[in-house]
């Protein structure tokens, strides 16, 4: 089960030569790889490029109508190495994943495939997860590409632009040998807009003619001596084709007159839609990009064409390299080549703009105005400086505002089953003390910060249980490792299982199954419940750590019990039972269950049916309002009520619409001994005859009693 489904927009994907393609960004990516001609593609989820992977599942019947093979791969390093099929074959392929985080896990296969070189064309469809937005490290693909020497395109975030930048891509990767990265921001993946079609192509040579004909090139694989002669090739012709190729097919960009300027501006593509607004504020260019200030546009970030740097910075005296994050690599390569060729230009970039952080129009409105004051202010006139927008948000309201707003740290969402897991660790580190907690990432992550405050550091995807490996002391407390089932999949079987069982380590290995790769949209993995008819689901992680050795087993199937978490988390961790203590805890992700449930609820209440919810709340009368439970739990749904009562100062806890009923803030009350105000109310729509019956005896015995009380109260007369 998906975050969301593509089953209706899928079918804009049939469309035809001369046909007008309406949609989103990563529908226009999947459409551009029909047209592409593709003989297989796959990936690993993650943002900004989950939903691409969710059209490729959706689309599945249509790409094996087009004889293309989809694998939802079981990590980017999967993924990478199934590029190998381009090696020998004329087969064109491409594969996707986020960001640096998963170039990483892919890197031992696209160095091999970047050095031993390809026939048909390979493309790796990178989500650049660069910025405020992000959730990882700030890091950027142009170093990998760099480094092994794979064409980096960054096309300008426009539908048309990016799809004929795709099929290019294949082109260029065949005509040097050489695989492609293309890159996509958020904007792009996610921006509407629109481009004629081209029909999909059936690959001309397929998967079935490349293992009814197998081939072998001893010069493709990366072994001495060929390795040595691999560089060489990459030197004296994949470079130089590649140069041809996006030069004479004008994969670059330029914009606006040159004639009477002095300055200009060389931007990557994915940046150019955010420059033209800048120069639109600084009243320099429309909302169309017709601007007056020349534009190069690095449509390939990777390499730099000498050539078109030449030509662009020809008869101008500064330019300005818009390129974010850092280090500067294309300022680095541009002054290279103005040197190199003593071009009489100056060149500028971080001397105007900031080193790191997202290049918002603000930021480049500021940058480009400082750099157009200094060197060209003819540009800019006699207007009236434009208002910083930075003070906006150091006003005295907006910073009043801190005084009643709360601030809310990224948590889990309601009703998660991870949060009763690390109530219970809280309860177990009152009990025995604190121990050393190695956390991994995924929605678990978010147990380091409030209100839990649990986990030590963090490695990367699947790693929790590898980052506590030096952790393996005797005599010492245990250490604690987690891990979700995405990660214990992706490779921490491995790498962190197999790694802990062959060095018997003595830690606690906690692995939270909910049932799905949560944190990238829910889709389905080895171990999800449900049955995916395209997948071998059902598959055992306890089944599957015996399997490599570990002895000390202890599966949870309800999570929400905190006191049965507790008590197994002290028994692992006191256990005089040697080697790696694994739990797993099983509860299914409560957001993939709304999903699923809440239509089904819908449905059977709009029919008649008896149907029963619940809902969870809390008892003014008995809540003394210490709100022990919130700092032990923190779900969302939970929060405080100021009472009229003039005797009670304190607010107490409340429960609001919000709330799923997973019963996590009575089971936490309960374990942690706090207070018995929690109910639990159950609402029945279209009640039955008996339900109605009972209703009004329940009721007017509760009312029978309440009166009773009410007479034998103490009052006092005025």
């Amino acid at each position: 089960m998906a975050e969301r489904s593509f089953a209706k927009e899928v079918e804009d994907l049939k469309l035809g030569d001369g046909d007008i393609f309406r949609g989103e960004g990563i529908l226009a990516i999947t459409k551009a790889l029909l047209q592409s001609g593709i003989s297989y593609v796959g990936g690993y989820q993650g943002s900004p490029i989950s939903h691409l992977m969710d059209v490729l599942a959706d689309a599945n019947d249509l790409l094996e109508d087009l004889g293309v093979n989809y694998q939802a791969s079981a990590s980017e390093a999967t993924a990478g190495a199934m590029l190998s099929a381009s090696v020998m074959y004329p087969l064109r392929g491409a594969v996707a994943w986020k960001s640096t985080v998963g170039t990483n896990v892919a890197s031992d296969a696209l160095a091999n495939l970047a050095s031993g070189g390809v026939t048909g064309g390979a493309m790796v469809i990178v989500g650049e997860d660069y910025g405020e937005g992000s959730s990882i490290m700030q890091e950027r693909t142009h170093a990998f590409a760099m480094k092994s020497q794979m064409w980096l395109l960054d096309p300008r975030p426009e539908q048309e632009c990016m799809v004929n930048l795709i099929e290019k891509g294949f082109e260029l990767s065949e005509a040097s040998n050489t695989p492609v990265l293309l890159q996509v921001r958020v904007r792009s993946c996610h921006m509407h807009g629109s481009f004629v079609c081209k029909d999909n192509k059936r690959p001309e040579f397929t998967l079935k003619d490349a293992l009814n004909t197998p081939r072998r090139d001893l010069s493709r694989i990366v072994l001495p001596p060929a390795a040595y002669v691999q560089e060489q090739e990459k030197i004296k012709q994949r470079f130089p084709a590649a140069i041809d190729f996006i030069k004479t097919h004008r994969l670059n960009e330029f914009f606006g007159d040159k004639a009477g300027s002095k300055t200009g501006i060389i931007v990557q593509g994915g940046l150019y839609n955010s420059t033209i607004r800048a120069l639109q504020f600084l009243g320099l260019s429309d909302a169309y990009g017709n601007t007056q200030v020349p534009l190069y546009v690095m449509n390939v970030a990777y390499p730099t064409i000498d050539s078109e740097v030449a030509e662009f910075c020809d008869g101008l005296d500064h330019v300005l390299v818009v390129e974010e994050g850092q280090p500067e690599f294309i300022e680095q390569s541009i002054s290279t080549v103005t040197a190199r060729r003593k071009t009489p230009v100056t060149v500028h970039g971080k001397d105007y703009l900031p080193m790191g952080g997202d290049y918002t129009a603000a930021v480049l409105m500021g940058g480009i105005e400082r750099f157009l004051e200094d060197h060209d202010p003819v540009q800019l006139g006699n207007r009236p400086p434009l208002p910083d927008p930075v003070p906006i948000l150091t006003q005295p309201a907006v910073e009043k505002l801190k005084d009643v707003v709360p601030s809310r740290p990224p948590g889990l969402c309601t009703g998660c089953p991870e949060r009763p897991i690390f109530a219970a660790m809280k309860l177990v580190h009152e009990e025995l003390g604190e121990h050393h907690v190695s956390a991994d990432i995924g929605c678990h992550l978010f147990s380091i910060l409030p209100p839990f405050d649990l986990g030590t550091t963090t490695m990367g995807y699947g790693l929790g249980a590898a980052s506590a490996s030096a952790f393996n002391v005797k005599g010492a407390k245990r250490s604690i490792a987690i891990m979700g089932d995405g990660g214990f999949w992706h490779n921490g079987l491995t790498s962190g299982i197999g790694n802990a069982v062959f060095n018997k380590h003595d830690g606690v290995f906690l692995i939270i199954d909910n049932y799905y790769s949560s944190a990238t949209g829910g889709q389905d993995i080895l171990s999800s419940r449900a049955f995916n008819k395209r997948r071998k689901t059902n598959n055992s992680i306890v089944t599957a750590v015996k399997g490599i050795g570990v002895t000390w087993v202890r599966q949870i199937d309800r999570t929400y019990d905190v006191n049965q978490m507790r008590d197994v988390l002290r028994e692992a961790l006191t256990t005089d039972a040697e080697g790696p203590k694994v739990i797993v805890a099983s509860s299914e992700c409560m957001l993939n269950k709304q999903r699923r449930v809440k239509p089904q609820i819908r449905k059977a209440i709009q029919s008649g049916a008896r149907t029963v919810t619940q809902r969870f709340g809390v008892d003014e009368d008995v809540c003394t309002g210490d709100h022990a439970c919130i700092r032990l739990s923190g779900c969302p749904s939970l929060s405080v009520k100021e009472l009229d009562d003039p005797l009670r100062d304190d607010p107490v806890a409340a429960i609001d619409n919000t709330c799923v009923a997973c019963g996590n803030c009575g089971e936490v009350a309960d374990a942690a001994v706090l207070c018995p105000s929690f109910y639990r109310a159950d609402v029945v729509n279209n009640p039955t005859g008996w339900d109605r019956f009972r209703s009004r005896v329940t009721m007017g015995a509760i009312g029978f009693l309440q009166k009773r009380r009410e007479r034998a109260a103490v009052s006092f007369d005025a």
